[in-house]
């Protein structure tokens, strides 16, 4: 990534790196284009009800069409990063077999015309756009779905590693394993527990096999995994919450950080669930431990938790308790001072080289004025507590590196269509025309060393 961008708040290093985060099936559109296949949020949000309104990404952003105004919008912020994600039915439309030349052909012009705008890219592989010929065969529960995805992920760094040197290998696991196989509320829309888990585990072998493969096919390349972590505060100082607060963690955080970095699962967690097993094999716990550069981070609430009965309920003995925060259109509380403290319990408790917040904001109403501008102070407020709770969290040794908003555009946002506005820039549904917000000034400014 690039190191030139000073910002000027206090704590964070020289060579900290601003920048904006999107994902594919939210911005890019042209579903049908070019040889793409089908992705499992193509089905998904066909079927009534798993979609506000029915919605889909079919055009989103037009940004397929329309990445040359994304650029010079990046540009125009002076970031010195953009993550995006890469959709993998645009690479092989069936989930394997030869490369589609035309899918990296796009991702080839959007890394040259970011270079070109002196903007590193920053690719993430998988952001829930599956292959639906590869959830037809079983999904992420089946184990050769990861190997698919090392093949995926070797082809596409042999094909785009002289451009892009940054990598992701999954964004938020545990939205794929425990949102789409265990809740449904994300694609592919089942609900089972034990399949949950089994995606767990061959997510994480996945990471560990496309971490392999950039090592082998693109040897000055930089890769890591980008988790949502979440680490609840107790609500009290009574023992019993504090507890409840450390179980609460584990299955958004230990359960993907321990086999990270070779500690294997959280027994205390697992015995939760007494009807999972994982899937371990020889070998397994290794591959996935294979070591990263660095670990990318999603941080946009925190919760206070209690000890709660243990039961069908609770099985691991907690609730989230009542709170006293304004939140966001999404319902999620506005708590800046979990972001520092989140980062300070990761860096102290696993041996992370190096930290990114990957993604970091706020979905607000974003009503424009009589004269189009959108005035967001609320998200311009967020954006600036957060920013300064996670430079607190550098101040005291914390090895953060870069900070993503999310999200430069206003997008499709999964089960809520275009319900939620997270963006810098607001979207016209109808024409596709960019607006940036009053945020996306501030953004800029800050970037420039002018924030506060």
């Amino acid at each position: 990534m690039r190191t030139d961008v000073r910002p000027r708040a206090d704590g964070l290093p020289e060579d900290f790196v601003w920048g904006c985060s999107t994902a594919a099936y939210q911005i890019e559109g042209s579903t049908g284009a070019d040889g793409r296949g089908t992705s499992i949020w193509d089905v998904f949000s066909r079927r009534p009800g798993a979609v506000l309104g029915g919605m889909n990404g079919d055009l989103a952003c037009d940004s397929y069409r329309r990445w040359k105004e994304d650029v010079a919008l990046l540009r125009e912020l002076g970031v010195g990063a953009y993550r995006f994600s890469i959709a993998w039915p645009r690479i092989q439309s069936g989930g394997s077999g030869s490369p589609n030349a035309a899918g990296l052909d796009y991702y080839r012009r959007l890394a040259d015309g970011l270079l070109e705008a002196g903007i590193e890219p920053a690719a993430t592989l998988y952001h829930w756009d599956l292959p639906q010929p590869l959830e037809d065969a079983g999904g992420w529960p089946e184990r050769d779905t990861a190997y698919r995805f090392a093949d995926y992920a070797g082809l596409v760094l042999r094909a785009l590693g002289d451009r892009i040197t940054t990598w992701f290998s999954l964004n938020e696991p545990w939205c794929s394993s425990h949102l789409g196989y265990a809740l449904g509320i994300h694609a592919p829309g089942r609900k089972d527990r034990g399949a949950a888990y089994r995606a767990v585990h061959h997510l994480l072998l996945a990471h560990g096999l496309a971490v392999r493969a950039c090592r082998s096919a693109a040897p000055g390349a930089r890769i890591g995994i980008v988790l949502n972590t979440a680490t609840p505060r107790p609500a009290t100082r009574r023992p019993e919450d504090r507890t409840a607060a450390s179980r609460a963690a584990d299955e958004r955080t230990a359960l993907w950080l321990d086999p990270l970095y070779g500690r294997g699962y959280p027994e205390r967690h697992l015995a939760a669930y007494p009807e999972v097993s994982m899937p371990i094999e020889d070998g397994d716990l290794a591959t996935i431990a294979e070591p990263m550069d660095f670990l990318g981070v999603n941080y946009y609430s925190e919760e206070a938790v209690e000890a709660a009965p243990v039961g069908p309920e609770h099985p691991e003995g907690f609730r989230v308790a009542q709170s006293w925060r304004e939140k966001t259109e999404m319902g999620w509380d506005i708590a800046p001072e979990g972001l520092g403290r989140q980062l300070e319990h990761i860096a102290s408790t696993w041996p992370v080289k190096a930290l990114y917040v990957t993604e970091n904001g706020g979905a607000f109403p974003d009503l424009a004025g009589p004269d189009g501008r959108v005035r967001d102070r609320d998200r311009i407020e967020y954006l600036r507590s957060h920013i300064a709770s996670m430079a607190g969290a550098a101040s005291r040794g914390v090895p953060v590196r870069g900070y993503f908003t999310w999200s430069l555009l206003d997008n499709f946002e999964w089960s809520h269509g275009y319900s939620k506005r997270f963006g810098l820039v607001a979207v016209d549904l109808v024409t596709g025309e960019r607006r940036p917000k009053d945020s996306f000034w501030f953004y800029r400014d800050l970037v420039a060393g002018f924030g506060s």
